[in-house]
């Protein structure tokens, strides 16, 4: 049975083009074929502000959202989580949505794929890095980095990357896969 990926889009607002690169990277993900890889919008979530009364450590949830955010990333064996940069870091969402969850995470290996303008949201992945290894996942050092993605994104709306973009996406894979691989004997324990 092939590891769980879940591939999160991390912006929720009106105009998001998330969507659309993250789409692509969930095909190349299955054309990989390492991984179960689904596509996980926090956007269908809706989740608001933190507000379980109980810490998350705890996993006392109390609300119907909380509770299936909770099964989703349970579910999971390994993240890669595709967002923007906003004021050089990831969305206010994408900072809700952890700290939503605490052991849910744990020993887990996550990537970052991120996009902006001139710095391909490499600020925001820095800061995102900061954020999971706080809640025991480890990221990766390799990612994904979109610069200027609007010029990938055509008329009809299909994300067509570059072949330094595909070369990247297969790099975070194989080493997702690795990092999966070792990190499941740590889970079991």
């Amino acid at each position: 049975m092939k590891p769980k990926l879940h591939i999160i889009i991390c912006s929720t607002r009106p105009g998001r083009a998330g969507p659309k690169m993250a789409e692509w990277f969930h095909g190349f993900a299955q054309e990989h074929g390492k991984f179960d890889a689904k596509l996980v919008d926090l956007q269908d979530f809706a989740l608001p502000v933190f507000d379980e009364p109980n810490h998350p450590r705890l996993k006392q949830y109390e609300n119907a959202h909380t509770k299936a955010w909770s099964a989703s990333v349970e579910a999971a064996d390994a993240f890669v989580f595709v967002t923007p940069e906003y004021n050089f870091s990831p969305p206010p969402a994408f900072f809700n949505a952890l700290t939503y969850l605490s052991q849910e995470w744990s020993y887990k290996a996550a990537a970052i794929l991120s996009y902006g303008g001139v710095s391909g949201g490499l600020r925001a992945a820095q800061m995102a890095r900061l954020y999971l290894a706080n809640l025991k996942m480890v990221p990766l050092q390799e990612g994904i980095a979109i610069p200027g993605f609007p010029q990938f994104i055509s008329e009809d709306g299909v994300f067509k990357p570059n072949e330094l973009i595909e070369t990247s996406a297969k790099t975070v894979l194989d080493e997702l896969d690795r990092w999966t691989a070792g990190l499941k004997t740590i889970r079991a324990a």
